[in-house]
């Protein structure tokens, strides 16, 4: 066996093994599309219908955001865990501190679980607006709705609360806190638009061969749910690119269109 002079020769080998012209290519395309998905997203806000229903969906955010605050503060407040009065004091004190973290690591699910119930008068507006041609689509009825944003919000809810217990480990927590969050919402968010116009096996397979793009994007939107204020607006905007996203990604799954790499040779769509 060979030994090559220079270590560094085998891992520049590696590297252009792994990373070869026309993956370098798909990422580039991958990362433009996507990311021109997400600022044609925020221009959606200048949409006179989107911006009624950002500001419903703000609205029931904060009324939520209030009833849980009062709920917790409540239940701790009215538990007394220590007889000593400055032990029960801090006991307090530390319980709205809890209350607020608790208040803002479930505040994702809760805006997502709110913007479900107008999903489909959001993406109307970015139908209406950017792809006239296609055909109205059939309004659901709100129990149909309800069920599907029911049950994301209570997988959420209860993933947030076990992905509590890694706040033991604080170096750790943000990757997990990000990672299952960023899944469940690029996931959610892309079956919610897809399942509009496509039957649930296509929008499964759709989903598994953009997988990575969803998976990025939706752990964009939870880094900026995390956000006071910002996190206000970002419902309505990951909505809207998922709207873009999709209308893209299903192009090639309906008429069969091959993207062409650089050396003009026709590969599978992987692209975002």
């Amino acid at each position: 066996m060979q030994i090559p002079a220079n270590p560094l020769q085998v891992v520049s080998i590696k590297a252009k093994q792994i990373v070869t012209p026309d993956k370098l290519f798909s990422f580039k395309i991958l990362f433009y599309n996507m990311f021109t998905a997400f600022f044609k997203g925020l221009t959606q806000l200048e949409d006179r219908a989107s911006r009624q229903v950002l500001w419903t969906s703000i609205g029931l955010s904060i009324l939520a955001f209030m009833v849980l605050w009062v709920v917790i503060a409540t239940l701790l407040a009215e538990t007394a865990v220590f007889d000593i009065l400055w032990l029960e004091k801090v006991t307090d004190f530390l319980g709205g501190i809890a209350t607020f973290i608790i208040t803002i690591l479930l505040f994702p699910a809760v805006t997502s679980a709110i913007i479900g119930l107008y999903l489909d008068r959001v993406a109307e507006a970015v139908e209406n607006r950017d792809y006239p041609y296609l055909t109205p689509v059939a309004a659901k009825p709100f129990s149909e709705t309800l069920l599907p944003t029911l049950r994301f919000l209570a997988i959420m809810v209860a993933l947030n609360f076990v992905i509590l217990l890694f706040l033991v480990i604080p170096p750790l927590f943000p990757f997990v806190f990000y990672g299952v969050n960023g899944y469940l919402i690029g996931r959610e968010y892309f079956e919610l638009v897809a399942i509009r116009r496509l039957d649930m096996a296509q929008v499964t397979k759709l989903r598994k061969k953009h997988g990575g793009s969803l998976y990025t994007l939706g752990t964009f939107a939870a880094f900026l749910l995390t956000i006071p204020v910002v996190n206000l607006l970002v419902p309505v905007v990951i909505t809207a690119t998922m709207v873009h996203l999709f209308e893209k990604w299903r192009q090639p799954l309906e008429t069969g269109i091959k993207t062409v790499n650089t050396s003009g040779q026709a590969i599978e769509d992987n692209t975002a």
